[in-house]
């Protein structure tokens, strides 16, 4: 098979009179690269869109987030144009149901798709319909939702119309919640930007582009996975493809509150402060933040960048899973106003501990992945959230570990309303390119992204950069240290983390955790499954864990896989019997640990994944879940939520 040409598609200057994205093309615009193949054939088409981004780019972007606060330590914003908070924006929904086009050729742009045309005439050849094409919902995957699409990986294009009059607020911009893999974007035919990474959100301006009356966006989205991409080819989950979050339209003023940052300082409880930027404000625009419940106003001046900083004693009830105070919060400036509510709180570590407002605390955690029960399909809705985490609070967890991308705001802050600590993970995932700087870019664009997003949530405590990423591959340290400078930039205020699973045996029964990867870590995560990938479950009886680190440790992952009612003895493999034995005999182990700090085993629910194909077992789902997928709970569910008692009876 030949290889094929693969175009960058950051700010893409295709060809809109060609069937392929400006083939052969030299680009003006420095910040692409045209990636040649010598074996190409003479009149191959290009095919798919792969991100790369400037490196001046980045350059600028470390350069302003260097720039923290003096004394007290406050996370910085990074120089993004993403919307803070669309829960408190005047918004408009585009949820519902879409006009759709499947594209596994790609020829959406040489046919001008983005155009949505209507014939002129009965002489006048249009070789596409949207409104006669099928539907889909979104939010929403298109795997789940059509049966042709099950196993579908390549393009499809999605259409809407919407309406709009001009009111008080002057300005309009079109949010995601997330499209994954990458998204292209047209307002009447007009394109408006894309972006890459599938799991975070993005928007643009299009005051410019909307008209009165009626409206078309039409959103071309592409799920091949990429070698040089976060994550690669290669996961244990299913690559649901499509507008897979809400999509918005936000009304704002001319100038507007763009993001804010509001917690206390690090290592401060009685102090809260951070920043707001604005959008369109010039210098010594007044701000101010209230806590009406706490009797606090305060007031902060824009610079030429329209950044305001602020710090305030104060004494706010803190926020935990026992008491998950939250504060409403308001901004003002500009004659803008944003509320928000806000929990305080802190977490440091000190030596193998986590202290949680300044006490130690054991994290009774399960890991999950963004999978809706019972109907399947990506999890984004209410209902979705509240029944899975609902299951992880009746197993007894004051803690979630989202695995292995970013999911969704509204999970996020219903883990802070219901009291859940969160860990948030990037799909630096298993191996990827590690010396390819644009995939170093795409990393830390999408770990900006979630940071973003989500720097408000007192819920999230750790910011996890990789997992399972093997210490031996050329360049995978470095960069993964790179994320961790990046991250702290950012957000000083929280702690990172890394899923590792690489020890050494020092002994016959002895493994030590000693990845150089753990210097530039605050707490350490491990993943091992003894007794289902390596040895017998009764090997768990004689090993004992060392640590190269004096840092705590998270047992991020360890399970076996069961076929909920499935039943024999605990030697039968896919059993319930074998997965309760192998928790019993892990969580033996796991007490024997003095500097775990916490666990998070797997997993909270059966999944897809295209990987597990064993016929009457696994047929393509992950089957290590507690529960099964139609929310049978399995015996070792019980098994954990009786030691999870005990620990809760302890503390």
């Amino acid at each position: 098979m030949w290889n094929r040409l693969r175009v960058a598609a950051w700010n893409l200057p295709f060809d809109e009179h060609s069937s392929c994205f400006g083939r052969d093309r030299k680009f003006e615009n420095k910040q692409m690269i045209l990636i040649r193949r010598k074996d190409r054939r003479p009149g191959e088409h290009v095919q798919g869109f792969q991100q790369t981004i400037s490196r001046p780019t980045l350059a600028t972007r470390l350069l302003v987030a260097l720039c923290m606060l003096a004394g007290l330590a406050f996370a910085e914003p990074g120089p993004t144009n993403l919307i803070a908070n669309v829960e408190g924006r005047t918004t408009t929904s585009l949820d519902g149901t879409w006009n759709t086009i499947v594209d596994p050729y790609e020829g959406g742009v040489g046919a001008r798709f983005y155009q949505n045309a209507k014939p002129r005439s009965k002489n006048d050849l249009v070789e596409y319909d949207f409104d006669a094409s099928q539907k889909l919902a979104v939010p929403g995957d298109w795997n789940s939702q059509r049966e042709s699409l099950f196993l579908y990986e390549g393009t499809v294009w999605y259409q809407r119309y919407f309406p709009y009059s001009k009111g008080p607020r002057s300005r309009l911009f079109l949010y995601f919640g997330a499209a994954n893999y990458i998204a292209r974007v047209w307002v009447n035919g007009e394109k408006v930007g894309e972006h890459v990474g599938g799991f975070t959100p993005f928007n643009f301006e299009v005051t410019s582009n909307v008209v009165e009356g009626e409206n078309s966006v039409v959103v071309e989205v592409n799920d091949v996975r990429q070698a040089d991409g976060i994550p690669a080819l290669n996961t244990d989950w299913w690559n649901y493809g499509g507008l897979t979050r809400s999509v918005d339209l936000i009304e704002v003023p001319e100038s507007f509150i763009q993001d804010y940052f509001v917690q206390l300082a690090k290592n401060s409880q009685e102090t809260i402060g951070g920043w707001v930027r604005l959008n369109g404000a010039s210098q010594g625009n007044k701000i101010t933040i209230e806590i009406p419940e706490l009797h606090l106003k305060e007031a902060a001046t824009a610079d030429a960048n329209g950044l305001g900083k602020f710090s305030f004693p104060a004494k706010p009830q803190l926020w935990s899973p026992e008491n998950p105070k939250v504060y409403e919060v308001v901004i003002s400036a500009a004659g803008d106003t944003v509320k928000d509510e806000i929990g305080f709180r802190s977490i440091e570590t000190r030596g193998t501990q986590i202290l949680l407002n300044g006490k130690p605390i054991f994290l009774r955690g399960i890991s999950m992945h963004e999978e809706a029960a019972f109907r399947g399909g990506r999890a984004f809705s209410e209902e979705d959230d509240k029944v899975l985490l609902g299951w992880a609070r009746e197993l007894g967890c004051n803690f979630v570990r989202f695995a292995h991308y970013p999911y969704n705001e509204a999970m996020t802050r219903l883990a802070d309303r219901m009291g859940l600590l969160v860990w948030s993970e990037i799909s630096v995932y298993w191996s990827i390119a590690w010396e390819n700087p644009d995939t170093l870019e795409n990393a830390k664009e999408q770990l900006r992204d979630e940071i973003d997003r989500d720097h408000n949530r007192a819920s999230v405590i750790l910011w996890s950069l990789s997992n399972e990423t093997p210490p031996s591959e050329t360049g995978r340290t470095e960069f993964i240290k790179s994320l961790a400078q990046y991250a702290r930039q950012l957000d000083p205020t929280r702690l990172l983390t890394s899923a590792l699973n690489h020890t050494d045996k020092t002994g016959a029964d002895t493994r030590t955790l000693n990845d150089p990867l753990g210097e530039y870590l605050d707490v350490l995560g491990l993943n091992e499954y003894v007794g289902w990938y390596e040895g017998k479950v009764e090997d768990t009886d004689r090993i004992q864990w060392q640590s190269s680190y004096q840092k705590p440790l998270i047992l991020s992952e360890f399970g076996a896989g069961a076929v909920a009612g499935k039943h024999g003895d605990s030697d039968t493999r896919f059993t319930e019997e074998y997965q309760a034995n192998l928790f019993d005999h892990q969580i033996n182990m796991l007490k024997k640990i003095p500097f775990l700090a916490g666990m998070s085993p797997w997993v909270l629910m059966d999944f897809h994944s295209p990987r597990r194909m064993l016929p009457g077992i696994q047929d393509f789902y992950n089957r290590k879940g507690l529960i099964s997928n139609r929310g049978q709970k399995k015996k070792a569910f019980y098994v954990l939520q009786k030691f999870y008692q005990q620990k809760e009876i302890e503390k």
